[in-house]
């Protein structure tokens, strides 16, 4: 199983449009794929517990009751994962943010590991304003593979001007992650 983990209000824009492209790539080529909205599901930010550093640290187990720890086990549990977000100021969007960072502040600190650690990973950033900001946003995306153990693969800038182009590449890259033909070639 291959999680597309998305995050956009918009759920006929551009990033729904990517996640769609990832789902198509994955079950394509033999794949299965789970599609979660994280801007339908109950999210909240990080509440930063106790000296800023509370059950997340301590157990890795967040103290928030949500989407969150059902997310960690299907991370634990998936093939590969893709991440979807609007870019928003060169950055992911706030509920990618949410995910991101709660997910990390568990997960860095597991005394058994990391739930993604080892798993290969697609990182989309999609610019449907002015289409700046799509690299600053990968290297966030980036960033946060490497605290959590992740291994990054493609990464992804799409634009609303590079649209058509972009989500056959998010299609092919989907269907690279689920055949494994990294690397081919070298």
């Amino acid at each position: 199983m291959y999680i597309i983990i998305t995050a956009s209000p918009n759920a006929g824009g551009l990033t729904a449009a990517c996640g769609k492209a990832a789902y198509d790539g994955i079950t394509g080529a033999g794949g299965e794929a789970e599609l979660i909205d994280i801007c339908r599901s109950d999210l909240e930010p990080c509440r930063m517990c106790g000296d800023g550093w509370g059950t997340c640290y301590k157990t890795a187990v967040c103290a928030i009751d949500d989407i969150l720890a059902g997310l960690r086990v299907k991370i634990l549990d998936c093939e590969g994962i893709v991440l979807v977000t609007p870019v928003y100021f060169w950055q992911p969007s706030e509920r990618m943010k949410y995910f991101l960072d709660r997910f990390r502040r568990c997960e860095c600190f597991n005394e058994n590991g990391s739930a993604a650690k080892g798993k290969q990973i697609d990182l989309i950033a999609a610019a449907g304003g002015s289409g700046n900001g799509t690299a600053q946003c990968l290297v966030e995306m980036e960033n946060w593979c490497r605290h959590v153990g992740a291994v990054p693969k493609d990464r992804i800038g799409i634009t609303r001007y590079n649209r058509e182009p972009m989500l056959e590449s998010i299609t092919n890259a989907a269907a690279r992650l689920v055949k494994g033909e990294y690397f081919k070639g070298f």
